[in-house]
C-alpha cells in the first residue's frame, strides 16, 4: 500500500498523459477523415446513383452500373412482384437486351416460347409472320429482371414513391422519397427517373412536356383449357369497330391467354367499349371468353410512345423507359426498348466517368443516343395509319398472301430489319404492288 502512495504522484501525470495521447490521436483520425473525403468526394459521390423506377427500364440500368461498382440504390413505388398492365409479348429487340443482361435464358425458362404472330385484317386476311417470339406475364418478367440488378449489387426499397427531386445549385443531387405519410431524402451523384407512363413523377421533376398519355390499353387474363393448341401465336386484330387501335389475344402457359385492345390517340376513348366490341367481333375471343375464366378483372393503363412528351435530361437526371416514350406507336411494343433506353443511360454515365467528362457530357451522350432511336418511332409513327384506318391493313395482308417478299418484309418488322412505316410511304406502296 505505502509503495502505491509513493508511485501515486507518478501515476496522476501519467493518466493525464494517455488521455492527451488519445485525444490527439482521435483528432487526428478526424482529421484525417475528413482530409480523406475532401480528396475523394466526387468520384465516390458521382457513382451513387438512384434509379426511380424498377421497370424494365430502371432495373435495366441498375444491373448495368452495379455491374461496375457503382453504388445504386433502386425504389419503386410497389411492392415486387407486382401487376404491370401490358400484352406481355417478346420479340426479337427484347430477346436481344435480355441476353445483354445474362437473363434471356431465366426469362425463356418461364416464358412460352411463339413461333408467329398472325396478323388478321377487318375481313378475316390473315397472314402468319414467323419469328423469335415469346409471351410472359410482366408480373413474372419484372421480378426476373428486377432480382438481376439486386444480384448485380444494386440496393432496392419499396415501397418508395418520388415525391420531388433535391437540387443544388440548378443541379439535381437527390430526391425527396415518401412511404406513406413518413419522407425520406437521399442524396446522390445522378437521378435516373424510369417511373413509367404516369406524368406524376415526371411533372415533380420537371421534366413533362405532355402530361395526356399518347395511348391507351386494356388488357386481362383468362384460363381457357379447350383453347390450348388453338391460339399458339402472337394474334393482332385490325377491325374498324376497335380503331384507332387493335385487339389482341396472346398465349401464356397453362391455358392462360392475355387478352386486351390497345389504341395510340390523345382523344379520350372508352377501352371498355373497344374491348368488348373486339371480343364480339372476332370469333376466337368470343369462344375464350365464353368458356373461359377471368383470372383477374380487366385493367386499363396509360402509354407514352414515340420518344415524345418529356425532356431526356437537366443537369443531374436522365429519364429513360417509357416515361422518355420508349413504346413504339402502332404496334405498343415497349418491353425491348424500355430496357435498351435503361441501358444506354447507364452507359452514358460509365463512358463520362471514363473519360472524366462532366455533366453537360454525359447529357449530350445520353440524348444523342435516344435521338439516334428517334427516326424508327417517327416511322412506326407513321405506321399507325393502319390503326386510325383499318382498311389498310385489309390491302397490306392481301399483298402478304400473294408475295413472299412482303413476308420477308412483315417479318423484317418483328426482328428490326424493316421498318412499318415504310410501308406508307409512295415508294412503300410502289414496292408493296410490284414486289
Amino acid at each position: 500500500m505505502k509503495s502505491l502512495l509513493r508511485l501515486k504522484p507518478y501515476l496522476k501525470p501519467h493518466w493525464a498523459l494517455i488521455l492527451i495521447s488519445a485525444l490527439v490521436i482521435g483528432v487526428s483520425l478526424l482529421c484525417w477523415r475528413t482530409i480523406y473525403h475532401r480528396l475523394l468526394p466526387l468520384p465516390e459521390f458521382r457513382r451513387r446513383v438512384l434509379v426511380v423506377g424498377a421497370g424494365p427500364a430502371g432495373s435495366a440500368c441498375a444491373q448495368w452500373l452495379a455491374r461496375q461498382g457503382w453504388q445504386v440504390v433502386l425504389v419503386d413505388q410497389h411492392d415486387f412482384p407486382r401487376d404491370k398492365v401490358c400484352g406481355d409479348g417478346l420479340i426479337p429487340d427484347a430477346h436481344r437486351a435480355l441476353r445483354r443482361l445474362g437473363l434471356l435464358d431465366e426469362v425463356m425458362g418461364q416464358a412460352q416460347p411463339v413461333t408467329h404472330a398472325g396478323l388478321i385484317s377487318p375481313r378475316g386476311i390473315r397472314v402468319d409472320v414467323p419469328g423469335t417470339l415469346a409471351v410472359l406475364p410482366r408480373r413474372i418478367l419484372d421480378e426476373i429482371v428486377c432480382r438481376g440488378a439486386l444480384r448485380a449489387g444494386a440496393r432496392m426499397f419499396a415501397p418508395l414513391r418520388f415525391v420531388a427531386p433535391l437540387e443544388d445549385g440548378g443541379r439535381v443531387v437527390g430526391a425527396r422519397l415518401a412511404q406513406g405519410e413518413a419522407g425520406r431524402e437521399l442524396r446522390c451523384g445522378w437521378v435516373v427517373l424510369a417511373s413509367g407512363a404516369q406524368p406524376q413523377a415526371l411533372i415533380a421533376a420537371g421534366m413533362a412536356l405532355r402530361q395526356r398519355a399518347s395511348g391507351v390499353a386494356l388488357r386481362g387474363y383468362v384460363r381457357n383449357e379447350a383453347m390450348r393448341g388453338r391460339i399458339d401465336k402472337l394474334e393482332v386484330v385490325w377491325h374498324h369497330a376497335v380503331a384507332p387501335g387493335y385487339g389482341w389475344i396472346f398465349p401464356c402457359r397453362d391455358a392462360v391467354f392475355n387478352v386486351g385492345v390497345g389504341a395510340f390517340t390523345e382523344h379520350d376513348l372508352n377501352l371498355r367499349a373497344l374491348f368488348e366490341a373486339f371480343t364480339r367481333i372476332y370469333p376466337a375471343a368470343r369462344e375464350l371468353l365464353a368458356g373461359g375464366q377471368w383470372l383477374a378483372p380487366p385493367k386499363g393503363a396509360p402509354l407514352r410512345t414515340s420518344l415524345t412528351g418529356a425532356r431526356f435530361s437537366r443537369p443531374g437526371l436522365l429519364v429513360s423507359g417509357e416515361a422518355a416514350g420508349s413504346t413504339y406507336a402502332f404496334t405498343g411494343e415497349g418491353i425491348g426498348k424500355a430496357l435498351e433506353t435503361g441501358m444506354h443511360a447507364a452507359e452514358a454515365l460509365l463512358q463520362a466517368r471514363a473519360r472524366a467528362q462532366d455533366d453537360a457530357a454525359v447529357r449530350a451522350d445520353y440524348e444523342a443516343r435516344l435521338e439516334a432511336l428517334a427516326p424508327r418511332f417517327t416511322l412506326y409513327e407513321r405506321a399507325n395509319w393502319v390503326n386510325r384506318h383499318p382498311w389498310l391493313a385489309d390491302l397490306v395482308l392481301w399483298r402478304g398472301t400473294r408475295s413472299e417478299r412482303v413476308r420477308r418484309r412483315m417479318s423484317g418488322v418483328l426482328d428490326e430489319s424493316s421498318n412499318p412505316g415504310q410501308l406508307l410511304t409512295a415508294k412503300g406502296f410502289y414496292r408493296l404492288f410490284t414486289e
